[in-house]
């Protein structure tokens, strides 16, 4: 899915998020509001992975989404 059409639909997406990274609090996911390089920022700082990693994740997702 494209990054313009999640961040129009964040709020729909925003359970989707949670499911796959549960460590991740509500709070955390609505400062992300749908932009890519926040939420993989997120991801990193949560998980402890590489910048990479998480882009790889947070692509794979969308492309779920």
């Amino acid at each position: 899915m494209n990054w313009d059409i999640i961040e129009g639909k964040w709020k729909q997406l925003k359970g989707s998020a949670k499911e796959n990274w549960g460590k991740l609090t509500d709070d955390e996911l609505d400062q992300a509001a749908g932009n890519r390089d926040k939420l993989v920022g997120k991801i990193q700082e949560k998980y402890g992975v590489a910048r990479d990693e998480a882009e790889k994740q947070v692509d794979e997702w969308a492309s779920k989404s």
